[in-house]
């Protein structure tokens, strides 16, 4: 029984770690330090940051109306796609969206605009901690011609 439980254990830690995981504010930040330490010896981190409305389906496409020409049969809608619904109205504030990928492991946040300063400062602070294993770029000379 006790080795049945350590193998759901193991197993649900793996299934875990491959779907992204949405985290609090302060857990996404720690996490994206252990996915920093982890990168220095090798891989890397991607990181996408972009506005959020708290959607979490697609907003359908309006379906035209087929228009019927003289001499054709009209064609009927696809009763199985329903009709396309008003547009949404424009959220009252918007979010931020930030994800963080690392080999198979995914990470995500959403940063409320309260929370907006706060975040960014720790976030800062945090990159410009992990930016120290960075390569100077050798600049090429030009040389000028003469005339």
């Amino acid at each position: 029984l006790i080795l049945l439980d350590s193998l759901l254990q193991e197993s649900y830690n793996q299934i875990s770690e491959i779907f992204i995981m949405l985290l609090e504010n302060d857990q996404f930040l720690s996490r994206l330090t252990l996915m920093f330490d982890k990168s220095r010896t090798k891989g890397h981190v991607s990181i996408c940051m972009k506005r959020y409305d708290g959607r979490t389906k697609p907003i359908p496409k309006a379906r035209s109306v087929p228009v019927k020409k003289k001499g054709q049969a009209s064609k009927k809608l696809n009763p199985k796609i329903p009709p396309a619904s008003a547009p949404h109205p424009d959220p009252s504030e918007y979010m931020c969206l930030m994800r963080a990928v690392f080999k198979n492991e995914k990470i995500s946040t959403v940063v409320h605009s309260k929370e907006v300063n706060k975040f960014q400062l720790a976030y800062c602070n945090l990159l410009k901690s992990n930016m120290d294993g960075l390569k100077r770029q050798k600049k090429q000379k030009t040389k000028k011609a003469t005339q």
